[in-house]
């Protein structure tokens, strides 16, 4: 996992992915049917190990105010902590290589749906008072604003900046809540 989002799919060459792995070359085509199940796999992981406790701050604790800066806080710390593996694996690395590839595309949209589906389930516990007007599409902001801050911090945006970028984007959804 950590040398494709250090290196990125296509600079991950299989001998390195070996290496790291401790796996032979014909243990992992066995196991993993190439550098491509190898990716996805990574992808899985990663999903299970960084994005769920980030998205795991959605589950309604506080307030909206206080569940989306917790959030937003985590995203910062995954996309800033490790100066090796800077940005997302997903919003960075799978998104690079989706352009050219289906599997990888299907896979980038099913990710990005997953996380936007986790906040519009944040966003739809407010509805209940009727407090939230689109949540789908207040979800797909938040969203994107998360993908932009990783994409900023793997071109080497520092973690003080992507705070504020935060902060704007938690009042922002302020203003979308009647």
């Amino acid at each position: 996992m950590r040398v494709f989002w250090a290196d990125g799919y296509d600079a991950a060459s299989i001998d390195r992915l070996c290496r790291a792995t401790g796996m032979p070359r014909a243990s992992l085509y066995q196991d993993f049917g190439g550098k491509e199940g190898l990716f996805l796999a990574a992808i899985a992981h990663y999903v299970e190990t960084r994005i769920g406790p980030v998205a795991d701050a959605l589950e309604p604790s506080g307030s909206l105010d206080a569940d989306l800066s917790t959030y937003f806080a985590r995203v910062v710390a995954l996309a800033t902590d490790d100066s090796q593996t800077p940005g997302c694996l997903i919003s960075c690395v799978l998104a690079e290589v989706a352009g050219a590839n289906d599997t990888f595309r299907l896979e980038l949209d099913r990710r990005f749906t997953a996380l936007e589906d986790r906040i519009a389930q944040r966003l739809d516990h407010e509805v209940a008072s009727g407090a939230v007007t689109d949540t789908r599409a207040l979800a797909g902001m938040l969203a994107a604003v998360s993908r932009g801050i990783m994409l900023r911090a793997r071109s080497g945006a520092q973690a003080q900046d992507l705070d504020k970028i935060a902060r704007v984007a938690v009042r922002a959804s302020a203003r979308e809540i009647v």
